[in-house]
């Protein structure tokens, strides 16, 4: 085995997401001696595109993993649950998309640009965060670093590709349909998302919070190493396809002005500050759609409060929300020399 030119497992390879690290692995030029994908029995034999050449994608099994140094997973929880330690038996590293590992202690959860230090007591398995909290805490970062963040309000405004591709297909119907003047009868969610906003993202907990919304509040303590954060979330899904869109409130312990904040933001690795309001100038989904950072913009402040601050935040849920998280990782793994399971 070779850490720095490690043989890679592809896992869920066939999914939105799974297609997605492979795009990113050749567009990173990321060092692997083999890529290999993996999925279910029922998408075996499938092809994947990577570097100008087709993949086979081959059937998961329990022993699938020898000879592995990193698996990349985006296969859902129960596989992650059953295979990840497998994977992690034998010798082979893996960073899991699920939310299977996110709030184990014994897990390290990581932002490559917040808490790459945490890689370094991982036991074999990585969790990736959720992408709500992924794109939240990598503009946060600096300015807790700056001023300490005391509390934060979010309220997210998240694409419905984030259910992935039967609801991407939903969306296209239902709008579809009705400019047709049909009806539509859904089926992915609750209610119809054409033309409609659904506060509503995951299973409704006994405190009145979606999971979505716990684990933006658990998640955010875990990356950024501080359990005294306050943090409430309001989660609502979109008639978007793709990037998530965050309206985000903090209150610092410390006073940052709106330059000071936006000077922090622009000199923050993975960060781009979109700030012209003047020229209706601001992130938008549309225009973060398959690009790699997250944009910041509408940076002012709070006047109801002494030391308070309000932004927009978005990024594309699949690629840094997901696959590109999850691509940093192992890249980061690499260079710190941690492809290797205790």
């Amino acid at each position: 085995m070779s850490t720095k030119n490690p043989r890679v497992a592809v896992v869920g390879a066939t999914g939105a997401v799974g297609r997605e690290m492979l795009k990113v692995l050749e567009q990173r030029d990321f060092p692997a001696s083999e890529i290999v994908p993996f999925s279910s029995s029922r998408s075996a034999g499938t092809k994947v595109p990577y570097k100008g050449e087709e993949l086979t994608v081959i059937e998961l099994k329990e022993d699938s993993f020898e000879g592995f140094d990193l698996a990349l997973f985006s296969a859902g929880g129960g596989t992650s649950e059953k295979f990840a330690p497998l994977a992690a038996k034998a010798g082979c590293v893996v960073v899991d998309n699920s939310s299977q590992w996110r709030m184990d202690p014994k897990i390290p959860l990581v932002v490559p640009e917040v808490n790459p230090e945490d890689l370094d007591w991982h036991p074999g398995i990585i969790a990736n965060p959720n992408c709500s909290t992924i794109q939240m805490v990598v503009a946060l970062k600096p300015i807790h670093d700056a001023a300490k963040i005391k509390r934060i309000v979010v309220s997210t405004y998240q694409a419905v590709s984030g259910t992935g591709q039967k609801a991407i297909n939903e969306l296209e119907t239902q709008v579809s349909r009705l400019f047709n003047g049909k009806e539509v009868v859904p089926s992915v969610y609750p209610h119809q998302i054409a033309f409609n906003c659904l506060p509503h993202i995951d299973v409704f907990m006994d405190n009145g919070y979606t999971k979505e919304e716990m684990k933006m509040v658990n998640e955010t303590k875990k990356i950024m190493g501080d359990d005294s954060i306050k943090l409430t979330a309001t989660t609502v899904r979109v008639p978007v396809f793709y990037s998530h869109s965050e309206s985000v409130n903090i209150e610092t312990e410390e006073k940052i002005t709106v330059e000071e904040c936006r000077n922090l933001l622009s000199n923050f690795p993975g960060v781009t500050v979109v700030d012209y309001p003047e020229k209706n100038l601001y992130p938008m989904a549309i225009d973060c759609s398959g690009e790699d950072d997250v944009y910041v913009g509408r940076i002012r402040e709070d006047e109801t409060i002494e030391n308070g601050l309000n932004m927009w935040i978005v990024s594309d849920n699949i690629r840094k929300g997901a696959a590109l998280n999850t691509v940093q990782i192992a890249e980061t793994l690499i260079a710190r020399d941690l492809v290797r399971v205790k």
